[in-house]
């Protein structure tokens, strides 16, 4: 399977706090790539590393075997490699349609293809019918799609998506499930980070697990799931003595 993205020797500080410690992965097109770990791992800062929030100390990032290492976030934005945050980032003033063409003008100068392109993500996700609703008027599983399709309406090729579920009523987790397996039938890789266990073991081709920054595990869920050090750092291990 071909290689889409490509992080070598990844390492974030800040303040003498190693956040990202050397961090090294492949992620190839088409697949889920699981990325875990306890808080405080590193996770959102690799993604923000990798999209351009912040600047690495040390590695490097290649997009499509193009290196983006330090490019700034709309330049990798324009390029096909876009995240969600773990907050909604909407514009609670606008409507649906007008937050989700902010997505799409972003990659689109003429407004007719940024309106065509915003049309079709709303229906991808399911908001058709709430086009013309301010964000205050949704629920914030709706809230989440509506982010989801701001950055579908740019139609990127890598979509990062940090703790989309956090939050949600569990009959609205499913629901979000199968939204991002429908991303992916529809062509797009994804990297996945997620505490929910049950949904990026079900749904992720690999894994990557963190801890403290560093990486101790690389595989299929199954393999992961039965790593020692991986069930040691969410597990713990009771003293012997005790």
């Amino acid at each position: 399977m071909k290689e889409i993205l490509r992080v070598e020797n990844l390492t974030k500080r800040f303040k003498g706090l190693t956040a990202v410690d050397d961090v090294s992965f492949t992620v190839r097109q088409g697949e889920i790539f699981g990325l875990i770990g306890p808080n405080g791992a590193g996770k959102t800062t690799v993604f923000n590393a990798v999209t351009g929030f912040l600047k690495p100390d040390s590695g490097k990032v290649f997009f499509q075997n193009k290196e983006i290492t330090g490019f700034e976030p709309y330049v990798i934005s324009a390029k096909g490699l876009c995240r969600t945050f773990q907050s909604t980032k909407s514009f609670p003033d606008l409507n649906v349609f007008e937050n989700i063409s902010i997505g799409s003008l972003i990659r689109f100068h003429s407004r007719r293809k940024a309106r065509e392109k915003a049309e079709e993500a709303i229906g991808f996700v399911g908001l058709a019918d709430k086009g013309r609703h301010l964000l205050g008027e949704l629920t914030l599983t709706e809230k989440k799609k509506v982010e989801i399709a701001r950055l579908l309406a740019t139609e990127p090729k890598l979509l990062l998506i940090d703790e989309i579920i956090a939050g949600l009523p569990s009959p609205d987790v499913d629901d979000i499930v199968k939204l991002i397996l429908k991303i992916r039938q529809a062509g797009i890789t994804i990297i996945l980070v997620e505490h929910v266990m049950r949904v990026v073991m079900n749904i992720s081709d690999r894994i990557i697990v963190l801890v403290m920054g560093r990486k101790i595990s690389e595989g299929t869920p199954e393999m992961v799931s039965k790593d020692e050090r991986v069930i040691e750092a969410y597990l713990g291990r009771e003293d012997e003595d005790a």
